[in-house]
This record gives C-alpha cells, structure tokens and sequence, in this order.
C-alpha cells in the first residue's frame, strides 16, 4: 500500500456524482481546478459520509472506486436550495457555469437521488485540492 493510502487510512472517502462517468467528469474539474464546490442534500449525509467540516481532509475516489485526490473543506454551510447563489452555482464548475445550468442539472440530479423540492436543506461546502494521488498506486476502496 502507498504512503498515501496508509495516510488517509482513516479520512472520508467518496466519489462525486451518481455514476462512475459522472464520478470521472466531476473528478476532472476538481483537478483542473474549475471545481472547488460541491453540495449535497442534508437527508443524504450520515454513516459512511458525514457532514463536511472546516479543515477536514476526504479522499476523492474516481469512477473505478481508486482513490484519486485529497481535498480539504475551507467552508461548509447549510441553505436551502433556493436560496444557493449563481457565485457559489459558478464554483461548482459544471456546464457554461451559469445558475440556470446548475439549477437545472441539480434538480434532476436530486429527484433521480431521494427526491427534490425547492425547499430542501444543502450542505454547501467550499474545498481546496491538497493532494493528487496516483491512481496506479493507491489501493481500490467502495465508497
């Protein structure tokens, strides 16, 4: 196992997205620096991934389940879908970057995952890429 792998034994490990290409798409911006947010419905969080918090290092998985990139929370608020601003809609780096792509994108994304409603809680949640793991070199984990 990599040094990598045996330090961020114990950190949270996740994949963006539903799919692995989505995993892989969104993975990408993250590395090329286009994405440094991310939000998901409160209702989802708890177990295996819990609510993000300041200065909390996680491992990023790619869509194979390879642990990819090391990112840490600079910011993690709760708001209400309605209420995400086209600043933080634009960091999150997908489509033209614009609010109605993200709005539009997010909502068939959370309708296809639990449900959607204008109303729902997210976790809002600002990071920084730490590391980039090499994915020949770290050990597959099912997020």
């Amino acid at each position: 196992m990599s040094d990598a792998a045996d330090r961020y034994a114990g950190a949270v490990t996740f994949a963006f997205g539903d799919s692995p290409e989505l995993a892989d798409e969104l993975l990408a911006l993250v590395l090329s620096g286009r994405k440094t947010a991310t939000c998901g419905a409160l209702r989802d969080y708890g177990g295996a991934e819990p609510v993000p918090e300041v200065g909390r290092r996680d491992v990023v998985l790619d869509g194979q389940g390879r642990r990819a990139a090391v990112i840490e929370t600079v910011e993690a608020i709760q708001r209400r879908f309605d209420e995400v601003d086209a600043e933080f809609a634009a960091a999150e780096g997908e489509g033209d970057l614009s609010y109605e792509y993200w709005r539009q994108a997010h909502e068939a994304y959370f309708a296809r995952n639990g449900g959607f409603s204008p109303d729902m809680i997210l976790v809002c949640e600002r990071f920084r890429v730490v590391e980039v793991l090499d994915r020949n070199d770290t050990k597959r984990v099912n997020p």
